[in-house]
């Protein structure tokens, strides 16, 4: 059982973040993959889609280390979810890989000590070596191209009935009907919110508040993060429509035939703004051909580009985003 502790100021300070967190969809998805708990028809069709996607050479291997870093039954590293909120997946990503060495190093060795044995490249991640945690980089990217990227927009419109559906709650009958409604796993009673979890522990909110994050892939009940002196954070599983089919989406095959496969990906990758070169690393294509596919949407005012810096930055435009929504 997990048990969160409030103050009077600590229920003056609870939020709701506006919209998923990148890096935990990310996590949960990969528990949602290995350990499906749900009959939802989305993730039914979502689980068999993503394994054939992910069931070819590097991503099939990636795919497997990510399970084994982000376990779904017990502990894995704070550092690969990021205290706060950050909706953008390369944002997220940058943050992970700047982590303090010496956390990394510390949270892997928690990690590796519930395994019996421990692969060799978790032991190179824990040493923070730079080719280690570019190749993280690189995983994470490809994955989330593969598994997140294809269904975001679907993903945003459930996460924001949710949120709409929270702030009415919380704008009408208070925090404390928000707290004890989150989830059928939470309860609330004496300023306490009581999740049921694999482990049990107490969090003494301290006047920090609390950070309330809905998550699409969250399915396990509500989680946060295993260090009680980081910001808290609160993910839970948003309400979701049972009989919401991932067919009802614009077919991923029409837009692919309509402007081709390499810049329908494009288009679906641009949910936040990337390089060239980052698109082509996520693409496994040339940077040139990147560039080239991103000539011509430009010109066809999918896609603009803005210099940030050294780097030149392409971002979806509104046309772009109609496009894939159908």
């Amino acid at each position: 059982m997990l048990r969160l502790h409030f103050s009077v100021e600590d229920l003056a300070r609870v939020r709701l973040a506006p919209g998923p967190d990148a890096m935990w969809e990310i996590a949960l998805s990969v528990h949602q993959l290995a350990f499906p708990t749900e009959q939802v028809p989305f993730f039914t069709r979502w689980r068999h889609r993503t394994s054939r996607s992910l069931a070819h050479g590097r991503l099939r291997a990636e795919a497997t280390a990510l399970a084994t870093l982000v376990p779904a039954a017990s502990y894995f590293p704070d550092f690969l979810t990021p205290a706060g909120h950050e909706p953008a997946v390369e944002v997220g990503i940058d943050t992970v890989l700047r982590s303090p060495k010496a956390r990394i190093g510390d949270e892997i060795a928690q990690l590796a000590s519930g395994y019996r044995r421990t692969p060799g490249w978790m032991h190179t991640l824990a040493s923070g070596q730079a080719g280690a945690l570019n190749k993280l980089g690189a995983t994470l990217r490809r994955y989330h191209a593969a598994a997140i990227a294809p269904h975001t927009a679907a993903m945003n419109r459930t996460i924001e009935r949710d949120l709409a559906y929270r702030r009415e709650v919380l704008a009408t009958q208070g925090v404390e009907a928000l707290l004890d409604g989150l989830n059928e796993r939470v309860s609330w009673s004496d300023r306490v919110l009581r999740v049921r979890y694999p482990v049990d522990t107490d969090i003494h909110l301290e006047g920090r508040g609390l950070l309330l994050i809905p998550s699409f892939f969250c399915s396990h009940g509500p989680i946060g993060l295993a260090d009680r002196s980081l910001p808290p954070v609160l993910v839970y599983p948003v309400r979701r429509p049972e009989l919401w089919q991932l067919d009802r989406e614009p077919g991923e095959g029409a837009l692919d035939a309509l402007i081709g496969p390499t810049r329908a990906s494009v288009l679906r990758l641009l949910e936040s703004p990337s390089t060239v070169s980052g698109l082509a690393g996520v693409l496994e294509v040339a940077p040139s051909t990147v560039s080239r596919h991103a000539t011509v949407m430009r010109k066809a005012g999918l896609v603009r580009a803005a210099r940030d810096g050294e780097r030149v930055l392409l971002f979806r435009t509104d046309l772009g985003q109609s496009l894939l929504d159908g």
